[in-house]
This record gives structure tokens, sequence and C-alpha cells, in this order.
């Protein structure tokens, strides 16, 4: 017999169990059960290879500290390739941050030429040797360290995180670094208490925004302060309670004050250095925390400690790497951060993304205090 094609087979098959479990079918010598043979019907899994590793890559190299102009838009870069405890990343969202114009000015100094950025999402390529945390090529990752604005990125696997399934393509880039910044301020900075009065300065920036929903979910108030009323709005859809304007509010620290009831506050958390020293020292409650984690305004001036003392003050000017510098550390602030997320549905603001050819306008528009949520580069 000429076997017969899959489809035919199946109706066949069919027919001949109806035929059996019929009730009150009368078989005669005439109509015997049809018995038809069966095949094997095989599962075929199509496998695809990783697309040839290109030898050239695009990406922004800065090779002097300076202005926009500095960020030179590459395509020819040398694509890196991984060592001992690195993994290869093709990058598909990169964070841009405001510590990365730092880097460019050479207020923080680092070796030149180098490429920028701090944070990446994106898929595994390859992996070098050394690899303890069992991440696979084809994974889709987050990633902290250096190098980040260019299509491929070799990056150590300590650092990279394998992101929830149902996180949606680019929450990954636009949370990790500003998310966990607010996060490692809340539990090691200052660990805040429900009730807890707090001033949040740039509140509607990339981290502030975080603050303010994080400091709700854990029942404090929350003050934030902003330059405009659509940044207001902003910061208070996303959890402030109180909102002040620090250009146009002639009382800054009578206003805080008054929302406190004369108490002051129990913390400050100023990403904007110099500019509001003064009045963060003025609205702390006794044995508050100044918590000085940024610079947008400039950086802080030389300090006498002392200052501190009447009200028993802490200051602090902490660094995210420093709460996250071991793997179980890293792994536990990810985990809780994509929780949040997920379970606490926290909104996460992606300004734009910009392609990576315009980083220049990229940094031209977070320097300007004009954006609100997180700057995102496609390469």
């Amino acid at each position: 017999m000429l076997p017969r094609t899959l489809p035919h087979l199946r109706k066949l098959q069919a027919h001949t169990k109806l035929r059996a479990q019929a009730p009150n079918r009368i078989q005669t010598q005439f109509q015997r059960p049809l018995i038809y043979p069966t095949f094997p019907i095989r599962t075929f899994v199509r496998t695809f290879a990783m697309p040839p590793l290109p030898k050239v890559m695009k990406g922004v190299l800065i090779e002097k500290t300076g202005g926009v102009e500095a960020l030179q838009y590459k395509t020819d870069l040398p694509v890196p390739a991984p060592e001992e405890g690195e993994i290869l990343v093709r990058n598909e969202f990169i964070g841009v941050n405001y510590i990365d114009t730092y880097f460019r000015t050479g207020l923080y100094p680092a070796p030149k030429p180098e490429i920028l950025g701090r944070e990446a999402e994106g898929t595994v390529i390859s992996i070098g040797s050394g690899n303890k945390y069992n991440i696979k090529e084809g994974s889709r990752v987050v990633w902290l360290g250096t190098g980040a604005y260019a299509e491929y990125s070799a990056v150590s696997v300590e650092k990279a995180y394998v992101l929830p399934e149902e996180l949606p393509a680019g929450i990954g880039a636009a949370a990790l670094l500003q998310g966990l910044t607010a996060l490692t301020l809340i539990r090691e900075s200052h660990p805040v208490q429900p009730g807890d009065f707090i001033l949040v300065h740039a509140a509607a920036g990339g981290v502030g925004l975080w603050l303010c929903q994080l400091l709700k979910a854990l029942g404090a108030h929350t003050i934030g302060t902003s330059s405009t009323q659509a940044k207001m709005d902003e910061a208070t859809a996303n959890g402030a309670e109180f909102m002040v304007n620090y250009k146009t509010e002639t009382d800054f620290v009578g206003k805080i004050k008054e929302i406190t009831k004369g108490e002051g506050v129990r913390a400050v958390f100023d990403s904007t250095g110099k500019d509001q020293l003064e009045n963060d020292l003025e609205v702390l409650a006794r044995k508050g925390s100044l918590v000085s984690f940024g610079n947008s305004s400039g950086a802080v001036p030389p300090f006498v400690i002392s200052r501190l003392a009447p009200k028993c003050l802490k200051l602090l000017r902490p660094q995210l790497f420093g709460y996250i510098s071991t793997r179980e550390e890293y792994e536990k602030y990810c985990g809780e951060l994509f929780d949040f997320i997920l379970k606490d549905k926290m909104n996460v603001k992606i300004h734009e993304t910009y392609p990576l050819a315009d980083i220049q306008r990229a940094h031209t528009d977070i320097e300007s205090r004009k954006t609100t949520g997180k700057l995102l580069l496609k390469p």
C-alpha cells in the first residue's frame, strides 16, 4: 500500500474510531473493521545559528573632554571580544544618565579615549570563560558597567542580570541605573520609615520619579521640588504628596517647615549639588540625613563639618556601585526593583528614544533640565 498523506491518514483514523464507538452497529462478515497503518508524526525544531559577528560596529567615542561636540558618532569601531568573566552583549536599548555628562566634561576624570554609557539592555551573543552564573547565549539581559554607547559591549558577568520574560522590551534599560539608585538611597543611605517627611529635589527627573513612587509605596510623605508646573504635575502623578517650585517660591525654607508643621524633614535626597545645600541644612529635622548624590547645579563646595553638629545631622555622598559591589547585593536589588515594576505597577517613564547617531541632541536635552523620565538610545 502506498503511504497516505498525513491529513488524509488522520481523517481515516478518526473515521475508524467513530465506527468502533458507534452504538447498535451490526458487523457482518462483509463489514470488517478497517485497520489503517499509522506513521510516526515527527516534530521538527528549527534552530537558528547566531548571525556572523561583524568586525566593526557603530558607537560613540570621546577622545577629549568638552561639550556635546566631543561626542563622536562612529561606524567603524572594533567589536570587542569577551575575556574571562565577561559576556558580549548586542545592545538593543542604551540608557543615558546625567553622570555621563560628568565623564564627558571631565568633572569625573576617566582615561580617554573612551566609549561613554553605564547601562544597556540586549541579547547575549557570546560568553567568555569563567561564566559562574549560568548566563546563556540568547539570554535577554540588562547590565551595568562602561562602554554602553555602542552596538556591542563586553561586560562583566557579575553585573549582568537576566530579565523576567514578562518585562516589555526597553523597560530594563530604562529602569536599571536610576531605579537601583533610588532603591539603594531609601534602603541604605537613609532607611525610610512609614510616615517620614522626605524632600526630593528634581522630583520629575529620572531618579526623582523613582523616588516619588518608591516613597509612596513605603508610606512616606514626599515633598518634591521642580522648576515648572508641568514637572510638578508629573511628580504628583507619580506619588509626590506636596510640590514646591524652587524658582518661584520666595520663602523655600518657610514653605517646607509649614508643610511639616515646623518639624522639618527626616531626609533630603538632593541630586542638584551646590544650589540647594544651604536650604537642605535648614529644612532638615534633628538627626536628619542629607543625601547628596548628584551635581546638576555644580559640585558642592568645601564644607565645614562642624555645621552638622547643632542638629546632629548626617551628611552622605553615596555612589550606587558601592551598594551593589557584590553579586549577592546586585541580584537582591535587581530582583526587588523588577518586582516593584511588575507587581506594584511602577511607571517607568521614558522621555524619548533617540537614534544612537543623535547622541549630541540627547546630551543637550538632558543638560537642559527640560526632560522628564528616562532618555534611551537605540543603536
